[in-house]
């Protein structure tokens, strides 16, 4: 498959964008009480709304990381074939 240089700087974006966004979304989980079962940031066990919303950051990070890594690598393969 063969991706023009838009459709590469989009997906390029698009992992910048969640590696921007999902961190900051982490640690307003980590200091949300809902989060811990004391009820108080970072105190006590985590619940489960901790865990939900951790599996979500993790595997939104992991697809940004796929998605950016793709538009790098397309990027990269646009450059070769105009050169």
């Amino acid at each position: 498959m063969v991706l023009s240089r838009s459709w590469s700087v989009f997906l390029t974006g698009v992992g910048v964008w969640m590696w921007v966004i999902w961190p900051r979304f982490a640690v307003a989980i980590w200091n949300d009480p809902e989060a811990w079962s004391s009820g108080t940031p970072a105190q006590g066990l985590p619940t489960a709304f901790f865990w939900v919303h951790a599996l979500l950051i993790g595997g939104s990070l992991a697809i940004g990381t796929a998605v950016g890594v793709l538009g790098i690598r397309a990027w990269l393969a646009a450059r070769r074939r105009t050169s």
